[in-house]
């Protein structure tokens, strides 16, 4: 123990020496571009800074958006919040002078609508003038729906920083004019509720974090094989198929979700896994299993089973309100359906095989979905098993590999990337290079074909995470996915370590405000290797920069022709 102990102090000794010899270049880490995810378009001054008031205001007049609802108005309180939430500012500003000050923002917003749904514009731009003597500042934000303005918002959030000096909240290297929207319109997180219970707070709290890296679906894995947590009005009894009446989701609560995501700018995509992953139907309705010694896939032969699944999707577009429903469709095992005597007559009857039967399943359920209004998505071996009897109305989830999505876009069906080899956060064991590196467009060179792919997708599946662990399992490994699926291709880094200290940053920040993220230089949910290690990772980042830095071109250049990170 003494000989470790020992060996930990000479390593943090000689750590603090390097910070000492490398203060002065770190400085130029802290000075550049660290926004998460890279805007479309980035410009920035030099050596001047604005100081933010401490009564900084919002301004929205000669907009469009009367902000009926307050979904504005609350973007900008959580502004304040997570701005103030590192630091208490306590200097006096009077003796900064007015000529620094920056009052508020000034926010245009042409749209009147606040609906929320796929394919709505996110783009923003954002000016923060350099100070002007005897004329205090406001920073500009202009946005075709106050959906952009909210990612404008969280793009502001980012050029502040607290000053140990002077004490304050302050905007550095001004004058900024950013220029932003992103790639992909589809840029989602799924959550499992099934495998483990997530309670609304811990809900909550990942909906935050997608807002601060602009994820803006949360693919909701409500139901699966092992409970049924959801109240169905239609047939109240499903939820008895949950872990206990504790751990369940009221029509209140999946309606409070929703709304609690929308105001941040997220969708919920509802997902009902049909016909297999579904034991937990037949605790409450034993006539949705084969048999009581074969309890899944669902009854295909029983006319219930689909009275039973419109009974959900009925209840669904109440709540969800989104354009797609989830229908699953994977890993469907139809061995109950060949040895339960029942369902072996009914194909013979039908001159179905197993195999027509399940083609037979998910097409009825697409109609059922259809009648309530929504699109759909199905997982990829729908695609892979009867890709051609699908509905064009058909969104392709690609899980399995990178393969199928070229071979989906060439039929004319859209697709969803979230290839599990790259974008499974469950497997932990997949570094956040990886994330990031993984290129929805791989291997699709056809213009008509790439619009076809609405977006990605990381997956943080329930079996080994709950409450306890779910935040440092997702972060910051589904941030480098958000700046994949954010950041125009031509802007993003062909080398990750070039992006290492821009992550490292962004993690502190999400820790700054309350999100759990795990460090960089790991892999999913690694804790911290020892005592001071935040230091250390300082250290490694400015390293690993700084020697980017030397071996790559500069992106960005400040007004001064400076190269900035």
């Amino acid at each position: 123990m003494a000989v470790h102990s020992s060996a930990i102090l000479l390593l943090q000794l000689f750590f603090y020496f390097l910070v000492a010899s490398a203060a002065s270049r770190s400085n130029e880490i802290a000075g550049g571009v660290r926004i998460w995810p890279l805007p479309a378009s980035v410009t920035h001054g030099g050596h001047r800074r604005l100081y933010v008031a401490k009564d900084f205001r919002l301004n929205t007049q000669g907009s469009n958006f009367s902000d009926a609802s307050g979904i504005l108005q609350e973007g900008f309180s959580r502004l304040l919040d997570v701005v103030h939430a590192a630091h208490v500012v306590d200097a006096n500003l009077t003796r900064l002078g007015s000529s620094a000050l920056l009052l508020g923002i000034h926010i245009v917003v042409s749209s009147p609508s606040d609906e929320l749904q796929y394919g709505v514009d996110e783009s923003y731009t954002l000016s923060v003038p350099a100070p002007t003597p005897g004329k205090p500042a406001y920073a500009y934000l202009q946005a075709r729906t106050v959906y952009g303005a909210l990612h404008g918002l969280q793009t502001f959030s980012q050029l502040c920083s607290f000053n140990f000096e002077s004490r304050v909240i302050e905007v550095r290297k001004v004058p900024w004019n950013i220029i932003d929207q992103p790639r992909f319109s589809y840029r989602g997180l799924l959550i499992d509720t099934s495998r483990h219970y997530q309670p609304l707070p811990v809900i909550k709290k990942v909906i935050d974090s997608m807002a601060y890296a602009k994820l803006n679906v949360l693919h909701w894995h409500i139901v699966d094989t092992q409970s049924f947590p959801l109240e169905i009005p239609s047939f109240p009894k499903l939820w008895l198929g949950a872990y206990s009446k504790q751990e369940r989701y009221t029509i209140a609560d999946a309606t409070e979700i929703v709304r609690y995501a929308q105001r941040r700018g997220v969708s919920v995509l509802a997902e009902v896994d049909v016909p297999g992953h579904a034991l937990s139907w037949g605790v409450g309705y034993p006539a949705l299993w084969p048999s009581k010694d074969c309890k899944q896939p669902l009854d295909v032969s029983n006319e219930f089973t689909f009275k039973v699944i419109d009974g959900i999707l009925s209840d669904f577009s109440k709540i969800f309100k989104y354009r797609f429903v989830h229908l699953g469709g994977d890993e469907v095992n139809t061995t109950c359906w060949t040895v339960t005597p029942h369902i072996r007559n009914w194909l013979r009857k039908q001159g179905m095989k197993e195999s027509d039967a399940y083609k037979y399943f998910v097409l009825q359920a697409q109609k059922i979905a259809l009648s309530h209004g929504y699109e759909l998505v199905n997982w990829e071996e729908t695609f892979n098993d009867f890709g051609s009897e699908l509905s064009r109305k058909t969104v392709v989830h690609n899980w399995l590999g990178t393969g199928v999505a070229p071979e989906v876009v060439a039929a004319g069906l859209r697709c969803i990337v979230s290839n599990q080899d790259s974008w499974y956060l469950d497997h932990i064991d997949t570094s956040w290079e990886q994330f990031y590196t993984n290129e929805p467009l791989k291997n699709i060179t056809d213009p008509q074909h790439q619009k076809l792919v609405i977006g990605g997708e990381v997956c943080m599946w329930g079996e080994n995470i709950d409450g306890s662990n779910i935040e440092q399992t997702i972060w910051p490994r589904a941030a480098a996915a958000a700046e994949r699926l954010w950041t125009p291709y031509d802007n993003l880094a062909k080398d990750p370590n070039q992006v290492f200290a821009r992550l490292t940053h962004f993690r502190c920040l999400l820790n700054q405000r309350g999100i759990n993220a795990a460090p960089v230089s790991g892999l999913g949910r690694s804790a911290p290797w020892g005592p001071g290690l935040v230091l250390l990772e300082c250290i490694l980042t400015i390293v690993i920069f700084l020697s980017a830095r030397s071996a790559s071109k500069v992106s960005y250049l400040d007004r001064e022709g400076r190269g900035e990170f």
